[in-house]
């Protein structure tokens, strides 16, 4: 589903510059994003970025992560908004990626509990028969993690840990995070070129 716009949630674990590099490459590869980011992983965002408490009292406080040229293929959606068009299943979609995936929205996903945008929109994809990708980013995983994590895998949700290779010998905090961007795009069929693939010659 080349041609169609691919969802993008951004939520309350650590880790959220895999979610903010996901919508980076795929704008760069041209790919129309929905993107939603919950107030956990705004919270989050204070720590993990450059954007601190006063940016999120702009209602474009989004616009702060991304470049001009990345913007435009980006539409935001308040992620309490459920009357908005990911919530729909006839509304096309290209599927779902959450990046990082919260414990708290691995469970609401694998219970069918959508309270908010974000676990409506999963629902939605898993209904449509659409791809969903969580980039889970929790250690140690419970039993309950596993178990979610089981449940949603028998149905075809793809649970994609945030478990970035070593073998490419990364120089930069910028590869783990493009690897496990890469990861999900090869699960996405979308082609990429952000790290070099195991080989042994």
């Amino acid at each position: 589903m080349a041609g169609f716009p691919l969802v993008v949630a951004i939520t309350g674990a650590s880790g959220i510059m895999y979610g903010v590099r996901m919508v980076e490459v795929l704008s760069k590869l041209k790919r129309k994003v929905f993107l939603m980011i919950t107030k956990p992983a705004r919270k989050v965002m204070e720590v993990e970025t450059s954007l601190k408490a006063q940016s999120f009292a702009k209602e474009n406080f989004w616009e702060d992560l991304f470049d001009p040229a990345a913007r435009k293929y980006i539409t935001y959606f308040d992620y309490q908004d459920v009357s908005t068009i990911p919530a729909s299943g006839s509304y096309r979609t290209g599927g779902m990626i959450v990046a990082p995936c919260s414990g708290a929205t691995l469970s609401a996903i694998a219970h069918g509990s959508s309270r908010d945008l974000v676990e409506r929109a999963a629902e939605v994809t898993i209904k449509e028969g659409r791809k969903l990708i969580l980039v889970l980013r929790e250690t140690p995983l419970s039993a309950i993690y596993i178990e979610n994590m089981l449940k949603l895998a028998r149905i075809g949700v793809h649970i994609l840990p945030a478990s970035p290779a070593f073998y490419q010998r990364p120089e930069e905090i910028g590869q783990l995070y493009d690897f496990i961007v890469g990861r999900v795009l090869d699960l996405m069929e979308i082609e990429h070129n952000l790290f070099k693939r195991w080989s042994k010659s």
